[in-house]
């Protein structure tokens, strides 16, 4: 690989943006297709279904012979509240490699002792977030039933392209929300994509039941493309 490549392949990951490595097999030659770049490129169907499935492999355009080496950023999980269903979630999500972090600025909570293995920060939402970028691969799930702690989550989760985006409360609590967020500036639109109650609904009781429909939510809209239908 030209050191070129190597350095673009790596910006691209530093930066949390998908790429492919497309390289003809018979005469060596590479190029990188940037995601924002696939609709443009001669084997633009072949990307996008890679890039979907997150995996790489041999491709035939042409009579020729391709191997599309695809980089997608891992799928990170944020967690507001270091709650009990964070404590059940956690090794859960790790479980099917997400990236997780953990972020409740209650310090009394947010502790590595009940967060081992996972980043935990005890600061406010919005003063992290920002700086974590959140992009079209991350899910946000905010987990305190305080406002004072989940609205700057979700406020910041709404203005990003994350894919998830989930809030633990009653539908009476949700109301409220929907009331303080529509203050806030956002449309219906934007606020249908909250899902609240959070979870799938599955019956859950106790905190690890709860985490075990939150983590089912998260992987159904990461893999809606590929659920049977209804």
């Amino acid at each position: 690989m030209r050191l070129s490549l190597l350095s673009d392949l790596n910006a691209e990951r530093a930066a949390r943006r998908a790429a492919v490595l497309v390289t003809e097999l018979i005469s060596g030659e590479q190029r990188l297709v940037r995601e924002a770049e696939i609709g443009s490129d001669p084997l633009a169907e072949a990307l996008r279904e890679r890039l979907r499935q997150g995996k790489s492999g041999l491709v035939d355009q042409g009579g020729r012979q391709f191997f599309l080496t695809v980089q997608a950023p891992p799928v990170r999980v944020i967690v507001i509240g270091a709650v009990h269903i964070s404590q059940a979630l956690a090794p859960m999500a790790r479980g099917v490699d997400f990236d997780v972090t953990i972020i409740d600025p209650r310090t009394a909570f947010a502790t590595p002792e009940r967060f081992p293995d996972v980043p935990v920060l005890a600061e406010w939402p919005d003063a992290v977030l920002p700086e974590m970028r959140i992009d079209r691969y991350t899910a946000v799930v905010a987990l305190t039933h305080d406002p004072k702690i989940d609205d700057p989550a979700l406020l910041a989760a709404l203005r990003s392209e994350c894919f998830y985006i989930g809030a633990l409360g009653s539908r009476k609590t949700h109301a409220r929300r929907v009331q303080r967020l529509t203050d806030a500036g956002f449309a219906e639109a934007d606020l249908a994509r909250i899902h609240a109650p959070i979870g799938l609904d599955i019956g859950a009781v106790s905190p690890a039941e709860i985490a075990v429909s939150v983590l089912a939510e998260i992987v159904a809209t990461l893999r809606q493309d590929r659920r049977r239908p209804a």
